[in-house]
């Protein structure tokens, strides 16, 4: 006889307690902790069988032509190539941001078995969507079903190459008395699912939903059971989205993907650099371009800075796509460093097109625009910027300069500012007029 009994589980990281609780004591979220339900019977001595099986290193054989290709090159740069059999892939992002026509587009493109199991909507609002996306395939399997074990049944009569489930927080185990969307339910059923696509060497691509914060929801130990965790990022009000890899064992985590929202479902950006700078305005103090890479691909962003005098006591510091607290770094060498005194201004900086740049190299680029627009003077439309900026005002190198340099002058660019120490590494093929500097006061001077 099993008996069941009371714990309670904080929904942001799993972390558990006998006792309900206002603060997790791990994660420290306030007001997370759910009531869940477990059972309780015997422990089982567990026999040791015979049935064991090992393997030496050189007698595993893998091939890199097994990934599936999906059919869309942005898709499959970010996953490393293709989807990998064997392998569990959680998708998240924003409602409406177009986690399901990804999935959908993706999987009437591959020439494999496909099921698409959906449990918050019917199988005719799926037909619906796939006339409206223009989707014709005959491998393409849709249940509309929520119970575990009859998606299993379906996945062992049709026996797929890749099964799609929208979403992981609708699937629930009869066995377990919890509701569907508890942490017990999403930790079980995934858990299962993992090992049904180790075992029979499923691609499983799992659809989660996103909190208010922007993450993933449920337990953290999700994000770690499986594979690859891809988020898809963007404004519903804007027509571009963004894929980027935040976990993956089967490739890189830097590349992403640029997608835009149409009416007849997402399309591919094969040039971003050029998407990005479409609507820059040709001569505008505080609007420098700048090269960030992305993986193994350079793309061009426009830095656009803002700097209006203060009327209060404190000024404010705002940062679209640009890290908040490198920015104030930044604010404190060019008053420091280069003499322009901003600490009685506001300064706005914003990376145009809704892209997040990460790396240093985009310094150097972020200062000159806050300089161009404090002195009101324009900086050259085809110059572009490159560098980290140090505490001492100093122009580091970065890396990937020539791929930078490049991408630039395959845009019309005739200009380049980079740092003192990577001129050495630039290819003298190119035709683009490249000007290195060693300290932040030199770059100003000769921009202004």
């Amino acid at each position: 006889m099993s008996k069941t009994k009371i714990k309670y589980v904080c929904s942001n990281c799993g972390c558990e307690s006998v006792r309900w609780l206002g603060k997790c004591p791990e994660c420290e979220s306030w007001n997370t902790f759910t009531q869940e339900l477990i059972e309780t019977s015997k422990r089982k001595s567990t026999s040791i069988t015979s049935n064991y099986k090992y393997n030496t290193l050189e007698k595993i054989s893998v091939k890199e032509d097994e990934r599936i290709k999906t059919g869309i090159s942005e898709f499959d740069r970010v996953l490393g190539g293709g989807l990998m059999p064997g392998s569990v892939i959680l998708l998240g992002g924003d409602p409406g941001i177009g986690k399901s026509t990804l999935a959908m587009q993706a999987a009437s493109k591959i020439n494999q078995k496909v099921l698409y199991v959906t449990g918050e909507e019917s199988e005719k609002q799926i037909k619906i969507r796939a006339e409206r996306l223009k989707l014709k395939s005959s491998s393409f399997f849709v249940q509309a079903e929520t119970s575990y074990s009859a998606i299993l049944g379906a996945i062992n009569e049709i026996s797929p190459s890749v099964i799609i489930i929208d979403s992981i927080q609708t699937i629930y185990r009869s066995e377990l008395e919890n509701s569907p969307g508890t942490i017990t339910q999403i930790r079980e059923c995934t858990s299962l699912l993992m090992e049904e696509a180790k075992k029979n060497h499923y691609c499983i691509i799992v659809i989660g939903h996103v909190t208010k914060e922007g993450i993933i929801a449920g337990p953290k130990i999700l994000e770690h059971m499986v594979d690859t965790v891809i988020q898809f990022e963007g404004e519903s009000n804007h027509s571009f989205r963004i894929l980027r890899a935040q976990k993956n064992r089967f490739g890189s985590t830097n590349e992403i993907g640029v997608f835009e929202m149409h009416e007849d479902g997402l399309r591919e950006v094969k040039n971003p650099s050029e998407l990005f700078l479409s609507e820059r305005e040709r001569q505008t103090p505080g609007s420098v371009v700048t090269s960030s890479i992305e993986g193994t691909r350079p793309i061009l962003l426009e830095v656009q800075a803002l700097v209006t005098p203060s009327n209060y006591g404190y000024p404010q510091r705002v940062s679209n796509g640009f890290d908040q607290r490198r920015l104030s770094i930044l604010l404190a060498v060019l008053e420091k460093r280069a003499g322009i005194r901003v600490s009685t201004a506001n300064v706005f900086v914003n990376i145009a097109g809704g892209i997040k740049v990460s790396e240093p190299a985009a310094d150097l680029a972020v200062c000159a625009s806050i300089a161009s627009s404090l002195s009101d003077k324009v900086i050259d439309n085809k110059t572009v910027v490159i560098g980290e900026v140090g505490l001492g005002g100093e122009i580091r190198s970065v890396g990937n300069i020539d791929k930078r340099i490049q991408e630039a002058e395959k845009l019309g660019f005739t200009q380049a500012f980079v740092p003192d120490g990577n001129k050495k590494e630039i290819k003298s093929l190119h035709k683009i007029s490249v000007k290195s500097f060693e300290n932040l006061d030199q770059v100003v001077k000769n921009i202004l």
